[in-house]
């Protein structure tokens, strides 16, 4: 679907796919983008330890209606990973932000998965005018609702890890025990640095910290969808709930997924996806 070597690569008959990095002030943020140019906008941003891949499944759900951008944060996949910038999630949204102003998207539905929904409410603080609407799939909404990884689970403190350390950090990103991760999730914890993978996790806890996420949401009064997997190995999916203190907050839980549904059941995750967007988004003139 995506090139992932860089430059044009065609979709199905689609408008040509463009997979290439962005030169940013903090170094290179690698972008994906799908679908026709003139449909309306929407940024997918990715959690903790992934990628613009963990949306490969969901993005041909959407890209008939949309014109799909994807980015990896800085740390994380194809982007740069330096040392000495802030991986906080203020300066990531501001890359984010920054990343559509240089692509020429003026608005934009941005759905986040995991921490990415943390990354997305710290864009829309930022830039009002730019966030039209929010989706969070499966962000926790403050850290009580966080639950505690089992031994063996909690971190790498190998670096670089093996395939066995990194399955079972993962595992809880799953509905079930045994959930087979694709390979190339895999490498995309690898290919981070232990640096950019602690520092990445702190910034979320610190931002949570600080205020939970409904009160946040409230404040900026944009339209919102929660979606989340009941089965939710990370987050107590009955904290969903609190996404309801947020006026006109519509929140939908996917019986028998986990944490990340957008690869669990990415048709179940666009249904629901779609019709918000659908009411949300702003044509191209």
């Amino acid at each position: 679907m995506t090139d992932s070597d860089g430059g044009p690569h065609v979709n199905d008959g689609a408008e040509a796919t463009e997979s290439s990095p962005l030169s940013l002030e903090d170094g290179d943020i690698h972008v994906c983008q799908d679908g026709p140019r003139d449909a309306p906008a929407l940024l997918l941003i990715h959690g903790t330890a992934s990628s613009t891949r963990s949306w490969d499944q969901l993005v041909p759900l959407l890209t008939g209606s949309h014109r799909v951008v994807r980015i990896d944060l800085l740390g994380h996949g194809r982007s740069a990973k330096p040392a000495d910038r802030s991986y906080a999630l203020p300066d990531q949204a501001r890359r984010a932000g920054a990343a559509l102003d240089r692509l020429g998207i003026e608005h934009a539905v941005v759905v986040g998965h995991s921490s990415g929904g943390v990354a997305a409410t710290a864009l829309a603080e930022q830039r009002p005018d730019l966030v039209t609407a929010l989706a969070l799939i499966n962000a926790g909404p403050a850290l009580d609702a966080f639950i505690a990884p089992q031994s063996g689970e909690a971190g790498l403190s190998q670096w670089p890890p093996t395939d066995e350390q990194i399955r079972r950090f993962a595992s809880t990103g799953f509905s079930r025990a045994g959930y087979r991760i694709p390979p190339e999730l895999l490498d995309e914890v690898r290919c981070m640095t232990h640096h950019s993978l602690t520092t990445t996790m702190q910034a979320t806890r610190h931002y949570l910290e600080e205020q939970a996420l409904p009160a946040r949401l409230t404040a900026l009064g944009k339209p919102l969808l929660v979606i989340f997997g009941e089965e939710d190995r990370r987050w107590r999916s009955s904290s969903a709930a609190d996404y309801r203190a947020v006026p006109g907050a519509k929140v939908e839980l996917l019986p028998g997924l986990g944490h990340s549904p957008i690869l669990e059941d990415p048709a179940r995750t666009a249904t629901p996806l779609l019709a918000f967007t659908t009411v949300h988004t702003e044509r191209v003139d």
